[in-house]
């Protein structure tokens, strides 16, 4: 079985889901207790609206001529007093929830990111970059709608329907048995629709992770499907998969806007039954006109939430859908920890040493093949051979982005396994094929990585991979800002600073994969004599396609179909006559 791990999360249900988000409330308790007596507070006085109401009808008195003026006054600036004081209170409570829910929204995105930090490498191989983005952005945000809004809704709602029940049963106990009817009703529609509908919302959001998914693929490769007159065929298969998100959101949408009308029909019907039986109670003297008033009044306040959190039902299940996506991702399977008896990397040599190597990305499909070998301290290891043969997964077991399925890797007499993986990573300077640079100045990229260096020690490495001069040309020279990705310069500048950084790095072992790749060839014999400065004294692994680059490697091993099937310097190889002069000799014919 492989040391690394591939397992990924299972999906939650609405309780789990709904646990871990009260865990990300619950660290603004006290926030949170003060959002909850504004809440009480304002439906309070809100709700003595209706038994002011009635009083000031029954202060009407049931002879014409004969109102009551003084105590119809009295009631009606109560209920405005009650009603202002109640907004105050509403108006404090939104933007004390805004406060509450923006903090937890920073903290959970803050989570996201810093577990995508601890995550495997494995787990960005294998998920779409836009998809990452669509959670941490779009899912993000809809479940931040939904706190902020949502669930203000619902304690209201509830405290609402718990003080008109109260006072229902207080006026009247009999009318109060027409809801025995309707709220089982109510409940029964809405369990049956929620449970339609969620598998709908999880399926719209996963659409629009993968809409985002595709459009960051396509935007990104626009100049080659430009140069490859492939326009057509992207915006037809760009129609697909907006036309799937489309139908995933009509879908969810259209099945969950169909609890709120149903919803309404039972709450209205109940409505129409309490005007009925009133009526009859009133005929016997059992109940008096502003009685009913604020009957209806309340029951209009009990089933209003009902009807309320029914229509905000689609809401809350893309809330969850949302949610239960972010979850996921901060509960999958993060990177190994480092053993128990690990111990940093120190004092460095740069011996390495494979012994009888195993891996496979995939259990059953094995890419290593008990490969064996030993890099002594100083030594240029060249690794060659076909695409697909390996190379790179050599590479990537050395850094520990996976970890061999059997066998051991040495670094200085120590198995990596019991290294600790960040003291590891630091032994290595990289260049990689794939150049990375964030938005910020030349100075900063070259830097990255490099702790305590002065702009002398910038300069020279500068120099030294050729790019001084292109430097000092820019308005701004070395404090000339980089965009995102280094678009503002070309391909083979931005190699060219990457293989400054990793001059600029104090280490003893050195990984070049296909280092050389994006600059022309003039520029690469320039810079031939600074890539020997910077390997000299080192143990360097190189990766490379113009075996004309290694020619001078301590040794070369070969390839192929996750064997090393040939070894030794390059005028050995070429003695022997087989694969590697194959290879060599195909270059130039």
């Amino acid at each position: 079985m492989p040391r690394h791990s591939t397992a990924t999360a299972k999906p939650r249900d609405t309780k789990y889901v709904l646990k871990r988000l009260w865990k990300y409330l619950y660290s603004y308790k006290w926030l949170l207790l003060t959002a909850i007596i504004l809440t009480l507070s304002a439906n309070s006085f809100e709700l003595f609206g209706p038994t002011l109401s009635g009083k000031a009808i029954d202060a009407i008195g049931e002879v014409p001529g004969q109102v009551d003026f003084d105590a119809v006054f009295h009631y009606a600036r109560l209920m405005v007093c009650f009603y202002l004081v109640s907004s105050l209170f509403s108006y404090i409570l939104h933007i004390l929830m805004i406060n509450i829910t923006q903090k937890v929204v920073f903290k959970m995105r803050n989570d996201v990111f810093e577990k995508l930090q601890r995550l495997p490498v494995s787990f960005f191989d294998t998920h779409p970059l836009g998809d990452i983005i669509s959670r941490i952005q779009y899912d993000i945000d809809t479940v931040n709608t939904s706190l902020s809004s949502d669930i203000v809704q619902i304690v209201s709602s509830s405290i609402t329907v718990i003080f008109s029940f109260v006072m229902m049963v207080s006026i009247s106990p009999v009318l109060v048995l027409i809801f025995v009817f309707t709220i089982p009703l109510s409940i029964t529609i809405t369990k049956f629709m929620t449970g339609k509908t969620k598998p709908l919302f999880r399926k719209r959001s996963k659409s629009i992770g993968d809409l985002n998914g595709f459009s960051e693929e396509m935007v990104s490769a626009t100049k080659t499907i430009q140069a490859y007159a492939r326009e057509d065929e992207i915006v037809k298969h760009f129609d697909v998969v907006n036309n799937n998100c489309v139908d995933s959101y009509y879908n969810a949408d259209y099945y969950g806007s169909m609890v709120g009308p149903c919803v309404n029909f039972v709450n209205n019907l109940s409505l129409t039954l309490i005007s009925v039986f009133g009526a009859i109670l009133y005929l016997y003297g059992q109940i008096s006109l502003g009685n009913i008033s604020s009957f209806v009044l309340y029951s209009r306040k009990f089933s209003g939430p009902i009807n309320e959190a029914a229509n905000i039902i689609a809401e809350l299940q893309s809330a969850m859908a949302a949610a239960e996506r972010v979850f996921k991702l901060l509960d999958e399977v993060e990177e190994l920890k480092d053993a128990e008896d690990a111990v940093d990397l120190v004092d460095v040599h740069g011996d390495v040493e494979l012994q009888h190597v195993d891996f496979g990305y995939e259990e059953g499909k094995p890419i290593l093949k008990d490969v064996s070998l030993h890099a002594k301290s100083g030594q240029t290891i060249a690794v060659v051979g076909p695409t697909g043969a390996g190379k790179t997964t050599l590479i990537n077991l050395l850094m520990r982005f996976y970890d061999a399925n059997s066998g051991t890797i040495c670094i200085d007499g120590h198995d990596i396994m019991h290294v600790t993986r960040r003291s590891l990573r630091k032994a290595f300077a990289m260049v990689l094929q794939e150049t990375w640079l964030f938005e910020g100045t030349i100075y900063d990229n070259i830097v990255y990585g490099s702790d305590n260096v002065t702009e002398e020690d910038v300069r020279r490495v500068a120099k030294a991979a050729h790019i001084d001069t292109f430097i000092e040309r820019l308005p701004d020279g070395y404090q000339t800002i980089i965009n995102e990705n280094g678009t503002n310069i070309s391909k083979g500048q931005k190699q060219l600073i990457t293989i400054a950084r990793a001059m600029l790095m104090d280490t003893e072992m050195l990984i070049l994969d296909e280092a050389t790749s994006n600059v022309d060839t003039n520029t690469e014999k320039l810079i031939q004599s600074a890539m020997l400065e910077l390997m000299s004294d080192k143990t360097c692994f190189v990766i490379a396609h113009r075996l004309s680059t290694i020619q001078n490697a301590d040794c070369i091993l070969v390839v192929r179909d996750g064997n090393i099937i040939e070894q030794g310097t390059h005028e050995e190889l070429l003695e022997n006559n087989g694969f590697y002069a194959s290879l060599y000799n195909s270059q130039y014919e």
